[in-house]
């Protein structure tokens, strides 16, 4: 039971919550996260899943939001080699659309903004006889590649948890705030177990509302003030098909509607398409891609692939919202993705956190914690759990795998790698067999994995791990997904 203050009570776990968590935990201070539902669970586990600066945002000027992206890009890619690593995407010249000259000039800006290190530069492309041209339509004959960086955006979130952790946080999971309450120099913050509807309170000297889409609801309900800043929430959906083309480089593909899809090569058999940007005005509960946004990405990518993509052809669907910052844009695509830390110090601080991407996640909790303890920034550098090895070293980690477990296949190690790192062997254990890691629930995952998601990923639920942890629940039969999700149920003991 808390007797005194924490530093900082955090109300929201997605990637900016878990991001502040782990920043201030680092620095030394004492940290309560709290999130109703499972980590990444809303808007975190719903992006485009890309390390990103933007290229389309330099034609809404946004230069100072690219170039601060672009440096991340590398920043944490070498942080979190596991989970993220660069990725060479293919943009298609259309005739009709953006130029060539100004296609160019973008992407020369786009190497040159944000400086590279590790990531090649733009070329030109011939797709009359490069690979990456087999599967395109005849019209589509020159474009360009330039580097991006790929990131599971779940685990990003979970790792940033699990190392808050690790420093000395404390991280609730299905805990839903009901009330915060102001006084001078602390909040009292009243906490309701989803579960069982347990109550039981926390005091905090300082206040972030990280909430995402529910920052405003948060701020004028559960916190009861009155703001003039607004949020505009854009739904953004994807799907997801069995692959499309056998090559690993994803596409960026250019619309009539001055929108821009990507088609990404996803979980090595499918290709994820997306995103649609589309004022959502509904409630939460309601947050789905609808058939006109899933038929529309099939239009999309059907004008540029040989073999049309139909509706049929999806295999899995997921959609998010994005709480941007309202700066008074015409459109969903031209809202700012930019962020925005509003500081309230009337009484015990409180620090509303507005927008942001997840490619600037990790500067925007250093500049949030800074409102708070302006010394002693740390993360830039320093690998989430897992992460301690070479940016480019992936490879060489699965090889070690299948050397001291030679009952994994290359398809299994390499899936631990990319999702555990290091921290794989530490599950795998002493194990000298397949059935040492315990019952197998099929597409690799057994006992073992369950064991260490529970224990040290806050994993509870079979969706928390099928589609979170891990996106194995697009291997599984349903029979199999009911298997994981009562083993969790039936033997779940905390999420710490």
């Amino acid at each position: 039971m808390q007797t005194e203050p924490v530093d900082l009570f955090v109300i929201g776990g997605g990637v900016n919550g878990c991001g502040i968590a782990r920043d201030a935990a680092g620095r030394g201070l004492s940290v309560t996260l709290a999130e109703q539902g499972d980590l990444a669970q809303a808007t975190s586990s719903a992006s485009s899943k890309l390390f990103h600066g933007g290229l389309r945002y330099l034609e809404y000027y946004e230069f100072r939001l690219v170039r601060e992206a672009l440096k991340e890009r590398e920043v944490l890619i070498r942080a979190m080699p596991h989970i993220s690593w660069p990725m060479r995407f293919v943009l298609p010249h259309h005739r009709g659309l953006r130029p060539r000259w100004l296609l160019r000039l973008g992407l020369f800006l786009y190497d040159h903004l944000g400086g590279r290190k590790i990531l090649p530069p733009t070329r030109a492309v011939d797709f009359t006889t490069d690979p990456t041209g087999a599967p395109l339509k005849d019209i589509y004959r020159t474009g360009f590649e330039y580097s991006d960086g790929w990131v599971q955006d779940s685990r990003l979130v979970v790792l940033n948890a699990r190392d808050a952790a690790d420093r000395g946080a404390e991280i609730v999971t299905r805990t839903r705030v009901t009330s915060a309450r102001r006084g001078d120099d602390v909040w009292t913050i009243t906490l309701e177990d989803v579960e069982t509807g347990k109550l039981s309170e926390r005091t905090a000297r300082n206040l972030v509302n990280a909430g995402g889409p529910w920052v405003a609801q948060i701020l004028n309900g559960t916190i009861g003030m009155d703001t003039e800043e607004k949020i505009r929430l854009v739904r953004g959906s994807h799907i997801v098909t069995r692959k499309l083309f056998d090559h690993d480089q994803p596409y960026i593909l250019q619309g009539a509607d001055g929108r821009i899809v990507f088609a990404i090569p996803y979980e090595q058999d499918f290709t994820l398409i997306g995103t649609t940007d589309v004022d959502h005005d509904a409630d939460m509960d309601s947050v789905h891609c609808s058939d006109e946004e899933a038929a529309y990405l099939c239009d999309f990518v059907s004008d540029y692939f040989r073999t049309a993509v139909t509706p049929d052809d999806i295999v899995w669907r997921y959609s998010g919202v994005r709480p941007l910052y309202d700066d008074g844009a015409s459109s969903a695509t031209a809202a700012t993705r930019d962020y925005v830390l509003s500081l309230n110090t009337d009484g015990a601080p409180l620090l509303n956190v507005f927008g942001g991407k997840i490619t600037t996640y990790r500067k925007l909790a250093q500049a949030a914690v800074n409102k708070f303890c302006p010394s002693g920034a740390w993360t830039a550098g320093v690998p989430l759990p897992g992460g301690d090895f070479p940016w480019d070293g992936a490879a060489p980690l699965t090889d070690g795998l299948l050397r001291d477990y030679p009952f994994l296949d290359r398809a299994h190690a390499g899936r631990l790698v990319r999702t555990y790192g290091t921290c794989a062997r530490q599950w795998l254990g002493a194990a000298q067999s397949a059935a040492d890691l315990g019952h197998d629930f099929g597409a690799t995952l057994t006992e073992a994995e369950l064991r260490w998601l529970r224990d040290r990923e806050f994993a509870l639920t079979g969706d928390d791990v099928l589609w979170r942890r891990t996106k194995l629940g697009l291997l599984m039969n349903e029979e199999q997904k009911t298997a994981v999700d009562a083993w969790m149920r039936q033997n779940t003991r905390g999420s710490a």
